[in-house]
């Protein structure tokens, strides 16, 4: 096996207190979303007894942290090297999950869940289909951001159990409107539960003109507002 190198993710104090992830290149680091995200999994008091399903793994934070809190964890991501990164911290971390490549909840269709959990690419980007490869993978999501998060709005009610819950993160420059309005036509009843105003990273500092020229963005904006979706399956 090619020897990569690795970034190591800077822990944080509180209860989404992480660790140390290892990070391939190429798959999507632990960031603020990320940290808004497991904070969000510990208020739902995810525990023991739980089955939870991590979407779009990346590193595997989010999935290893639900299994340090005593959930039955399954992570899922397309790409291979995220699948070799989650197995790492997984192993690292002394934690069992149960980690497999597949296109979202496609390669679960026998599976139910109590709840899933997903950080999906979702910042908007010039080109209208994500990436097959490269670094950008991990975070484009065509032209309005929602290629991928559209999939999983449709996607997870057929993997939650009666009164299962989704939790999922993602840019307010997608438009939280919309997934709230999918989700509710997918049966959920869903609401923003979180939010966060962050500076703009490396990616949207690169492709601020285009995204004011979308419209995406006013001319003074200069934060990015993530929000937290919660959906439970009525």
């Amino acid at each position: 096996m090619a020897a990569f190198p690795v970034q190591v993710a800077e822990p944080r104090n509180g209860p989404a207190d992480f660790g140390k992830f290892l990070r391939l290149p190429g798959v999507y680091a632990v960031q603020s979303d990320s940290r808004l995200l497991a904070e969000t999994l510990w208020r739902e008091g995810v525990g023991p007894h739980m089955s939870v399903l991590d979407v779009c793994t990346g590193t595997g934070a989010l999935g290893v942290y639900a299994a340090r809190l005593g959930a039955r964890v399954t992570a899922v991501d397309i790409s291979r090297r995220a699948v070799l990164a989650t197995r790492l911290n997984a192993a690292l971390s002394r934690q069992r999950v149960t980690v497999r490549r597949g296109d979202l909840m496609g390669s679960l269709p026998d599976r139910s869940f109590d709840l899933v959990v997903s950080n999906p690419p979702y910042v908007p980007a010039p080109a209208t289909r994500p990436p097959r490869r490269g670094p950008a993978r991990a975070w484009d999501a065509g032209h309005n951001g929602r290629i991928l998060v559209d999939r999983i709005c449709e996607s997870a009610p057929h993997v939650l159990r009666p009164r299962g819950v989704l939790l999922m993160v993602h840019s307010g420059l997608c438009g939280s409107e919309e997934t709230l309005d999918r989700l509710g036509r997918a049966g959920m009843k869903a609401a923003v539960v979180d939010r966060a105003h962050v500076p703009f990273g490396p990616v949207l500092q690169g492709r601020l003109d285009w995204l004011r020229k979308r419209g995406l963005l006013d001319a003074h904006q200069d934060r990015e507002e993530l929000v937290i979706i919660r959906a439970e399956k009525v």
